[in-house]
């Protein structure tokens, strides 16, 4: 299952997921992105909204991969973040995939396997100003992810942190306007002097590539690869 799979990282792992043989169940809050990349990769469609936990209750429990990738960014200055819409971001980001943890890991732990990949950020790792909720949210989504490392050991099961520079995505698309808002300049000078600032690779990522780091994760060969945060950042948190 991959949540926000309806588009940007979402549906390139759900993409990825398939070409190597999985039936993917595609969540999303947008119906008609969830089936579209249902319809395009054979998988299941779920209209589903991750603030709701009754919503998360319609989710399936037969899951053998999760990847908890839904999310959303909003950027302001922390005295002027709105507290409701620091609440939902939590609850989308951290609460979400706790819900979702508590009702796959009985499955994958009856089965003596499982895979479990969270796509945090390396604002999971770094903070950013105008971040709060975001920052905060992927960093508790880490810790998250360790925990269910750690108990997830004994039955076979790993869990394990993506942690994505910018990626070119619709998110990553909107971010660039809110910050070219913010700091009253151009787009292209976001791109190139507030999100590449502190990347020695100097261009935004491609989804695919996140993607296929999640693929290799969910492998036989990475049984041992559990309780880690995996950069796919330019090499922004070596600098």
């Amino acid at each position: 299952m991959v949540t926000g799979g309806g588009s940007g990282i979402g549906r390139a792992c759900a993409v990825a997921l398939a070409a190597a043989g999985a039936t993917v169940h595609v969540a999303d809050l947008d119906a008609a992105s969830a089936a579209a990349v249902a319809e395009e990769t054979g998988g299941r469609a779920h209209t589903v909204d991750l603030a709701d936990p009754a919503a998360i209750d319609t989710l399936p429990t037969a899951v053998d991969i999760l990847v908890n990738n839904a999310g959303f960014q909003h950027v302001a200055p922390l005295v002027d973040f709105p507290p409701e819409l620091f609440a939902r971001m939590q609850q989308v980001m951290v609460t979400a995939p706790f819900l979702l943890l508590r009702r796959t890991l009985p499955h994958m732990y009856a089965r003596g396997w499982g895979r479990v990949v969270n796509i945090s950020s390396v604002h999971g790792l770094r903070a950013s100003a105008f971040k709060s909720a975001y920052v905060t949210a992927k960093h508790a989504l880490e810790g998250l992810s360790k925990a269910a490392a750690v108990e997830g050991a004994p039955h076979g099961v790993t869990s394990n942190c993506v942690n994505p520079g910018y990626v070119r995505t619709p998110l990553v698309e909107r971010q660039i306007a809110d910050q070219a808002a913010v700091h009253g300049i151009g787009a292209d000078a976001v791109v190139s002097r507030v999100l590449l600032a502190r990347s020695p690779v100097k261009r935004l990522l491609a989804a695919e590539e996140v993607a296929a780091l999640v693929v290799w994760l969910c492998g036989e060969h990475a049984g041992a690869v559990t309780g880690a945060s995996l950069p796919v950042d330019g090499g922004w948190t070596a600098t």
